[in-house]
């Protein structure tokens, strides 16, 4: 009989819920639940649009809700599923995304004086409020341990851990001193089906903890309470409840209780495994692995890869973190990204409304943009719209577009945002190679790369590489699922390692996006005049006089319209 694993994706807007056959990777059913507060599942403020959180009640209504419909779904459609062959689930969320609790584990925000407070919800990742925090850490760790830095590309950034917390202390005293301590949803979805969120026995996983908290194994996990204090002695309450040792995917956080069970139709005591980023996950359901770069592109783009631990390697400036272990057992992993891609695109759509409702649609838009050449516009833009993740680790900085006339029309616009993000991509692996991790391979995953062949065209052009696509249409669930299966083992009906079931569960599809020679060539000189606007905004030191930029870009787009590029 075939054995099954669920995957959960606990996402910005909804949490997904897939279920998969453990030999060859089939996806039998999908569900997703659409969280039902704030604006698309995310808590905003109007007067400060840094600000984003989320209700904790979603995840556990959407848990309930999408796990059910997938089980439902399944029993219609696969005629050899059952719950009771169900061996294993996994968890990925979005991250850093730190959840305020009490010392039970309880959310704040489940209590009646904070349920409505965004300040006692999750933080999600895109929250950038504490942009002074992460920059008074980034120079205290520079002063003092500067180590904890050179793992993290450079600089913190204030979508992380200690950021946030740090910035609750100032703004919300009375969440900051209702909270035990705190936990990112990574790891405390999977405490939530294991019965274990209290934190003196919660399982803190390293995904999390050693690219968001600073944890490293090297300096003996988190940051040391000397530098904390230093930072902030309010700090040292939570220094305090967190663990010296964390977790991987391979590592089991517990076992189903019957309580979840009973709400979910399944058997009591399914192991759940360790829980761990969608990005990471992604990754894992992409296939990576040494020399694979994945790019998982969406609202905003993240890129993994990995790399043998016992293989030397050095530290990486402007990367969101080296973490050994922190995709897969035996491996470092190494994250990079871009704040926003999809998101830019939806601004242009749904904020700027070029053409109206219809014709300034994405669809009508992209195949207006695809029949423009590279360099037609005269257009050039910088994709800082929500900072910069990767290479400058800067969310202050913003976006730019370069070269506008009064003739400039809206799907030049369109696709010179695209080309921006492609730009970015390429800058994030240039510093990959660049300090010798060698691409040899990029797969593409998630809802960009599946809706929108103009993208990935460009990208494919831009890059100078060819783009494969990722067999499964929902990576990071499927991600998940292979992590269940990992922790079922092969006793079980599962796996033993990674290697194994990435083999059997994974895989990319037919199509691939190969570069146009044409097209290459455009862009290598439209490129060298973005890294120009890249480097003369981003960083401090540089000189270049951008006199002449205009007027190449006009040169660019004159000679490509009379067919002489």
């Amino acid at each position: 009989m075939s054995k099954f694993t669920i995957g959960l994706d606990f996402g910005t807007n909804s949490v997904r819920a897939v279920i998969v056959r453990v030999e060859d990777g089939e996806e039998v059913a999908t569900s997703v639940w659409n969280y039902k507060r704030g604006e698309d599942g995310v808590i905003v403020d109007p007067k400060d649009p840094h600000l984003a959180r989320q209700d904790p009640r979603d995840y556990v209504e959407g848990l309930e809700g999408c796990v059910k419909e997938a089980i439902a779904v399944a029993k219609a459609n696969c005629k050899d599923f059952s719950p009771e062959d169900v061996i294993g689930i996994g968890v990925d969320t979005t991250g850093s995304t730190p959840l305020p609790v009490d010392e039970s584990g309880t959310p704040l925000a489940f209590y009646d004086e904070f349920k409505d407070d965004p300040n006692a919800m999750a933080w999600l990742w895109k929250d950038h409020t504490s942009f002074a925090e992460a920059e008074a850490i980034t120079q205290k760790a520079s002063e003092m341990r500067p180590h904890y830095l050179a793992k993290y590309g450079g600089r913190y950034s204030s979508e992380w851990f200690w950021a946030k917390i740090w910035h609750c202390s100032k703004v919300a005293p009375k969440v900051y001193e209702a909270a035990y301590t705190w936990v990112e949803i990574a790891d405390w979805i999977p405490a939530l089906l294991t019965g274990t969120t209290n934190p003196s026995v919660l399982k803190r996983c390293i995904c999390a903890a050693g690219h968001k908290g600073m944890f490293n194994p090297s300096w003996g996990g988190y940051p040391d309470e000397e530098f904390i204090a230093a930072l902030d002695k309010i700090l040292l309450k939570v220094r305090k409840t967190l663990p010296d040792k964390a977790y991987h995917i391979g590592h089991k956080a517990g076992n189903l209780t019957k309580e979840w069970a009973d709400k979910l139709g399944l058997r009591e005591g399914i192991p759940i495994a360790i829980g761990a980023f969608d990005a990471h996950l992604g990754g894992v359901g992409s296939g990576v692995a040494p020399g694979i770069l994945v790019k998982i592109i969406g609202t905003s783009t993240c890129d993994i890869t990995v790399w043998p631990l016992e293989e030397p390697l050095p530290d990486i400036p402007g990367l969101c973190g080296i973490v050994p272990e922190s995709v897969l057992p035996n491996y470092h992993g190494l994250e990079a990204g871009q704040s926003a891609v999809g998101d830019i695109f939806n601004w242009f759509v749904r904020e700027i409304k070029p053409w109206g409702e219809i014709e300034g649609s994405h669809e009508s838009l992209s195949k207006k943009a695809e029949k423009l050449l590279p360099g037609e516009s005269g257009l050039l833009a910088l994709d800082w719209h929500n900072g910069n993740r990767t290479i400058l680790v800067d969310q202050r900085l913003t976006g730019l577009i370069l070269g506008l006339t009064l003739h400039s029309e809206p799907a030049e616009i369109y696709r010179a945002l695209i080309e921006a993000t492609a730009f970015g991509a390429r800058v994030i692996m240039e510093r990959f190679e660049e300090y010798g991790v060698k691409i040899n391979r990029i797969i593409a995953c998630g809802g960009i790369p599946e809706k929108n062949p103009l993208v990935m065209q460009i990208y494919a052009d831009v890059l100078n590489r060819p783009i494969e696509i990722a067999r499964s249409s929902q990576t990071c669930a499927l991600g998940a699922a292979i992590a269940g299966a990992v922790v079922a083992g092969k006793e079980n009906g599962g796996y033993d390692n990674f290697q194994e079931a990435l083999e059997k569960m994974t895989g990319v599809r037919d199509e691939k996006y190969e570069p146009i020679h044409r097209h290459v060539k455009i862009y290598d000189r439209l490129y060298r005049l973005y890294r120009r606007l890249h480097d003369i905004f981003g960083t401090q030191n540089y000189t270049d006089n951008l006199y002449d930029l205009m007027k190449e870009l006009l040169d660019i787009r004159d000679k490509v319209r009379a067919g002489e590029m």
